[in-house]
């Protein structure tokens, strides 16, 4: 038998163990319970294939992006769900300040990455666990568009400025494909720059409300990232339509039109790749390119369930979701990075997935997804926060705006948002 077929053996048996054990004096008994969850489409169907392994009836509702407005509407009416999975772990902090949530103990085979576990605890107690991961410092092609892929942000712009000027020229596609009117593809374009220039401490001091964000580090990585949204040919059609495209328009131009050479974002790319590439030829990755060539920024994102006050049957769902074997059904389908590190690497059947798990093992510790961790309204919606405000930036580099004047403006509106949400100055 393989080392493969080994580990499924014995994941396979813990997964039966783990749900006997759960099941152990309760079995039909148990109430039903309701989760809330912002996915849809496969997401969902893959969930509710997980949950279909507990031992009691699993109610779960697709709510949309806006969770938070749902779960304040149904606080509100007094008919909160047992559990949600929340994707930022910033409304996980507020919902336990405000007395909303209950504490919960994750299962003994639960073990975050160093830099994940503290975010969602509140003066020591934990209020939440980490049930989905996203690797979020990733650059996507074709090899026969691109067959060296820049190693360093400076070979980064070297490589858009050579290609940009092709373009221009109506000589090939244009380098970057960017979904600017999702404002969160340019925060994650921001914090992987900030992460490569800032260093750890200042990342995470911003993430703490502790640092000014008209401070040296910010203006710095808005500048770098201006050096390159501003060069002519960038972007298909332009700077303007960049900011009328969407995420997964952007993936279409590289994989589909073949407009553009790169795409940058998260590991969940390939989910839309599945649905609109042309022709055969797989996709490369290549990691985000940081300052130097020894330094590659990783920003993940996640999803972390929470349980509601009072509800013991949320409090336990919550727990059996933390072990490591629940969702074997997802991690057999492909598609699902998991942040539980003790998941082993090779259970994954999906090759990009189980590269990216060793990365976040071999980390010293991950940077997480700073906009996801932010207070209030700064956090960022459509049209809000640091998602507007990271929209106008990119509309100013992009529209001849010097880059003095543009980071200028946009470190003061960061540093406004901060203070008005009450995380920094």
């Amino acid at each position: 038998m393989t080392g493969l077929g080994l580990r499924r053996r014995t994941l396979l048996g813990a997964a039966a163990a783990a749900t006997a054990a759960a099941t152990g004096g309760c079995g039909r008994g148990r109430r039903s319970v309701q989760v809330a969850v912002v996915w849809a489409g496969g997401e969902l169907a893959r969930f509710r294939e997980v949950v279909a392994g507990y031992p009691a009836t699993v109610q779960v509702v697709g709510v949309g992006n806006d969770i938070d407005a749902f779960l304040t509407a149904r606080r509100a009416a007094g008919t909160s769900p047992d559990v949600a999975i929340l994707p930022r772990p910033g409304l996980v902090v507020e919902y336990a300040r405000r007395g909303w949530l209950g504490e919960v103990s994750p299962a003994a085979s639960y073990a975050a990455p160093a830099g994940m576990g503290d975010l969602l605890s509140v003066d020591g107690r934990r209020y939440g666990v980490w049930v989905k991961a996203a690797h979020k410092s990733l650059c996507w092609h074709f090899p026969s568009m691109l067959a060296e892929p820049p190693r360093s942000w400076d070979a980064l712009v070297t490589l858009t400025r050579q290609l940009g000027q092709r373009h221009r020229a109506g000589a090939g596609p244009a380098p970057l494909a960017i979904g600017a009117a999702d404002g969160w593809v340019l925060t994650d374009w921001f914090e992987n720059v900030l992460a490569a220039v800032a260093g750890v401490d200042q990342y995470e001091a911003l993430a703490r409300g502790e640092a000014d964000w008209r401070g040296r580090p910010v203006a710095y990585a808005l500048d770098r990232l201006a050096e390159l949204w501003s060069v002519a040919g960038a972007f298909p059609g332009g700077g303007r339509r960049a900011l009328l495209t969407q995420f997964e328009e952007s993936i279409i131009q590289v994989v589909h039109h073949r407009e553009a050479v790169m795409v940058f974002e998260a590991d969940f790319v390939d989910a839309v790749v599945a649905r609109f590439r042309r022709g055969d030829e797989p996709l490369a990755t290549f990691r985000f390119p940081g300052a130097r060539v020894a330094d590659q920024p990783l920003i993940v994102g996640g999803d972390a369930a929470v349980a509601f006050a009072g509800s013991d049957g949320g409090a336990e769902l919550v727990r059996w979701l933390s072990d490591a074997v629940a969702f074997l059904p997802w991690l057999d389908a492909g598609g699902y990075l998991s942040p539980n590190l003790a998941v082993p690497v090779d259970s994954y059947r999906d090759p990009l997935r189980r590269r990216l798990a060793g990365e976040l093992r071999a980390a010293d510790a991950v940077q997480f997804d700073l906009s996801d961790q932010l207070p209030g309204t700064f956090t960022g919606t459509d049209g809000v926060g640091i998602w507007r405000i990271m929209q106008d930036f990119f509309m100013d580099v992009t529209d001849g705006v010097p880059a003095r004047k543009a980071v200028s403006r946009a470190t003061g509106q960061l540093a406004e948002a901060a203070r008005v949400a009450g995380g920094g100055r």
